[in-house]
């Protein structure tokens, strides 16, 4: 998840600042849906979008103007069972642009955990000036995403699973000298992976636990087993090791999941940003497969290349196919070495939620963060065994990977990247190599390009699967762009959208599904005036839904819709990345919202939390009891350099932390309700 829409977060704020100026001034650069970046312009999702408003549309309300984006409202009442669900009753809260954690009334919010704080017990105290690779290593790692919650023998114990995504130099050395200071670099590479940390609850209020039982720090140098069908492949072999089945570290580690067996699914994202001169990589073939996911073509940001040789393309043309996985771990075991799970494919992947089919068999679904790139589903060949634990950890290696296709009559279907797909044998040497090389397989089989695809969650009350769509400021009506004449839906996508999928017959294993969008993010007061019998220009960039809710006056405003996650009664908490750009809402900080998706309250929307200045809020999580609410807190100030003139939180000091926050009612009962 990034703090703009080209998927560049990570490169240092420097060099995010470069490619906005790039794409402000059309300039294309590879691996971002440019001219030379060697992808065919598969239809993306707004022409199909397109199409479907044109057929479909009809007037929310009396007054209104905005099409519902819906096939028809049959196919969207709720049940019996899902109108009961319980109602949301919190006041709230308004946007902020303060430098601080807002929630609303009768709520409270704690740090739990930041950026330097001891995750080993042996960790010295952090001291910003005094930064050492082998202190780092103990302590809890920069810029925190995904946060999961692994129950321990007690409602009062467990363990927290944190993703640290990347580092921002500039944000943590007073004196920063990428390619120049090693130990800098070291501290980097320390900082990236994730921390499992024992947390424990006195009343209801949660704590870290010194623990040298289960707390554990991976980095960027801890070393990992490279499973499934592309363990092995001749592009995953190098001179450090001529098997291609060892790793050192995981790297831009965004948003995961957690499996029915109690392990942790963490997805490498933007990997891209750290390998270096691809456009001197002596093989063509090579260099094509590493410009599609858009590795640096000359120096990267933090300058690794300069120590450690795995880092350049030149040096070390295959290191950079090592990663973009999803990476399986044990929280439960400090011992399990780390598995990268290569049957689930190599993308930019945001998310690896999972749900087990009517035949026992586990699907993860995962999307690809970045303008234009798709939404896969993977399937496994062998069941789940709730009774043996042990017996599942291999099952995340055999299996089916589909990307999806959606179609103009709210159809889609899940068209499998294996090698006996007649679209793909002739291009493909081996399965392994297909699954090396997923987006370029995506591309061949004509899947369909979304707007940064990132979370993606089954709903545990209705069943459907969510799928965020952040933004994409690259959308136009131009043909070459979309490959096809028709109208955008909305042009540019500014704000993001969130779909609803059905798998056929409610089947997570199923190869067919319809789709509907639920919501059309942005600032429902404004009065857009949209002609529905005219929408072959496309949507404003400001048009919104809100899954046929028609009262604009209660309903909340949102941006940028990235990490998500439901409570048990099947709303839906929308984190943001990307609020602070949106001129139709005001520029606020990001936040975290909730949405029913079922009952009277289906599309009625409010914002629950808001971030500090500079900040993104990442990986919404709640404690089994849902009486705690987990939230990360990512790169606080930002840009802001030191001393930052953007953010002092959490400790009011001029270097801003990352963190994790728990935030409860001040009454101890459930979040929201």
């Amino acid at each position: 998840m990034t703090t703009d829409d080209t998927s560049a977060k990570g490169r240092g704020a420097a060099d995010i600042r470069a490619h906005e100026d790039e794409e402000a001034a059309g300039i294309d650069r590879p691996g971002l849906h440019a001219t030379g970046d060697a992808r065919p312009h598969n239809e993306p999702f707004r022409s199909v979008l397109a199409r479907n408003i044109e057929r479909r549309s009809f007037l929310l309300g009396a007054a209104a103007t905005v099409p519902v984006l819906m096939a028809g409202s049959a196919a969207l009442l709720p049940t019996e069972a899902e109108a009961g669900a319980r109602r949301l009753s919190f006041t709230p809260i308004e946007p902020s642009q303060l430098d601080d954690i807002i929630v609303p009334e009768n709520y409270e919010s704690r740090v739990l955990i930041r950026w330097g704080d001891p995750v080993l017990p042996t960790a010295p105290t952090f001291q910003p000036n005094r930064q050492t690779p082998e202190a780092q290593e103990q302590q809890f790692g920069y810029n925190c995403d995904f946060v999961g919650y692994f129950p321990l023998d007690s409602d009062r114990r467990a363990l927290l699973c944190v993703n640290h995504e990347y580092t921002s130099g500039e944000d943590m050395f007073k004196n920063y000298s990428p390619g120049v200071n090693r130990k800098q670099a070291e501290v980097e590479i320390a900082a990236h992976g994730g921390s499992v940390v024992e947390i424990q609850r006195a009343g209801s209020i949660w704590s870290v636990v010194k623990s040298d039982r289960y707390n554990r720090r991976i980095t960027g140098d801890t070393p990992m087993v490279i499973t499934g069908p592309a363990a092995g492949e001749p592009l995953m072999k190098t001179s450090a090791d001529p098997t291609g089945t060892r790793v050192l570290g995981m790297l831009n580690n965004c948003a995961g999941g957690k499996t029915p067996w109690g392990t942790w699914l963490t997805c490498e994202e933007n990997f891209n940003q750290y390998f270096a001169n691809n456009g001197l990589a002596a093989d063509p073939a090579i260099k094509a497969a590493h410009a599609r996911y858009g590795v640096s073509s000359g120096p990267t940001g933090r300058r690794w290349e300069a120590f450690y040789d795995r880092f350049d393309v030149v040096k070390e043309p295959n290191e950079p196919f090592r990663f973009g996985w999803v990476v399986e771990i044990d929280p439960y075991d400090p011992t399990f070495v780390p598995r990268k799970r290569t049957a689930l494919g190599r993308a930019k992947h945001e998310a690896a939620t999972t749900a087990i089919a009517k035949d026992g068999r586990v699907a993860v679904y995962t999307g690809d963060d970045q303008q234009f790139d798709y939404v896969y589903k993977f399937v496994s060949k062998n069941k789940y065994d709730p009774a043996n634990r042990a017996a599942n950890f291999d099952l995340l290696d055999e299996g089916v990977l589909y990307v999806a296709k959606l179609h103009d009559d709210n159809t889609g279907e899940w068209i499998p990247l294996t090698i006996d797909n007649p679209l793909l044998k002739d291009k493909f040497s081996s399965q392994g190599e297909i699954l090396i090389k997923t987006r370029l397989a995506a591309d061949a089989v004509g899947a369909t390009a979304m707007d940064r695809p990132e979370d993606c969650q089954p709903n545990p009350v209705n069943g459907r699967v969510y799928l965020t769509m952040t933004n994409n400021s690259a959308r136009s009506n131009i043909v070459a762009d979309s490959g096809s004449a028709l109208a955008n839906p909305r042009v540019p996508n500014l704000n993001g959208h969130i779909i609803e999928l059905t798998e056929q017959k409610n089947d997570h294993a199923a190869t067919a599904f319809k789709w509907e969008i639920f919501l059309l993010c942005g600032n429902p007061e404004i009065d857009l005036k949209t002609d529905p019998d005219s929408l072959t220009p496309g949507l404003p960039s400001s048009a919104t839904f809100f899954a046929g809710y028609a009262d604009a006056t209660k309903l909340g405003k949102i941006a940028s819709p990235d990490n998500i996650a439901f409570c048990s009664k099947g709303h839906l908490w929308i984190a943001t990345d990307g609020q602070p750009n949106s001129a139709d809402i005001g520029n606020p900080n990001d936040a975290l919202h909730v949405v029913p998706t079922v009952g009277r309250d289906r599309g009625y929307l409010r914002q629950f939390l808001s971030g500090p200045k500079g900040s993104e809020v990442c990986g919404p999580e709640f404690s089994d009891d849902e009486r705690t609410l987990f939230c990360a807190i990512q790169h606080p100030g930002e840009g802001g350099g030191i001393p930052n003139t953007v953010s002092t939180w959490p400790d009011r000091r001029e270097l801003p932390r990352p963190a994790v926050i728990a935030v409860r009612r001040e009454d101890g009962k459930d979040i929201g309700l």
